[in-house]
């Protein structure tokens, strides 16, 4: 794996996007890349394509940030595959607004939704329930209002929503490669979870 991958947030992400004349938000292709790992892996030279033509771009501009895309792909999956369950999607830190934290949130799940909401009745039917019902989660995830206050509760709200989106993703890669550590089904449920954070799939959110 490609070394110096604390230096790989959201925020290097995104200045290579910005670099490339790209206004596109990494978190989307985060969720994206996630869930393509799990169900049917995605090469080096095909993530690395797929970067460059969202970014319109033939080829990185530099070679560093082709070291820093391609590494965006192996840490993700590294830290999916690791047995202390170490994965984070790649969003935000407590730098950015609590309204753009949220907004991402909502891509990164859009991303990943773009690839796991495409496989088929059959295939859902053998994943478990807790994973089937974190997947329609997802869904619900990528429409949140970001409109929220940054205050302390809202903080810890979404937090909670972002811990949901992290641990389905695990799920997704821990059933389709069996013989990883087992991934625990939160104990509240999606539904209870969004009443009581006051954010919501349906663009309401209690400040």
């Amino acid at each position: 794996m490609p070394s110096g991958d604390n230096a790989l947030d959201f925020a290097t992400i995104s200045d290579i996007f910005l670099a490339h004349g790209s206004l596109q938000s990494p978190a989307f292709f985060d969720g994206y890349l996630c869930a393509r790992l799990a169900l049917e892996d995605i090469s080096a030279e095909d993530w690395l394509n797929l970067i460059c033509a969202a970014l319109g771009v033939e080829e990185p501009a530099t070679r560093e940030d082709g070291e820093k895309l391609l590494a965006w792909r192996a840490i993700a999956r590294e830290r999916l595959d690791a047995e202390e369950m170490s994965f984070e999607p790649l969003l935000p830190d407590e730098l950015f607004s609590l309204s753009e934290r949220a907004q991402s949130l909502a891509l990164w799940c859009q991303g990943f939704h773009e690839v796991a909401g495409e496989v088929d009745a059959d295939q859902r039917k053998t994943w478990s329930t807790p994973l089937q019902e974190g997947v329609t989660d997802i869904e619900q995830l990528s429409r949140i209002d970001d409109d929220i206050e940054d205050n302390s509760e809202n903080e810890n709200d979404l937090f909670a929503l972002t811990e949901h989106a992290r641990m389905t993703a695990l799920m997704l890669y821990v059933e389709q490669h069996p013989g990883k550590p087992d991934v625990e089904k939160p104990a509240q449920s999606f539904e209870e979870g969004l009443k009581e954070e006051g954010l919501s799939g349906d663009g309401e959110t209690r400040h």
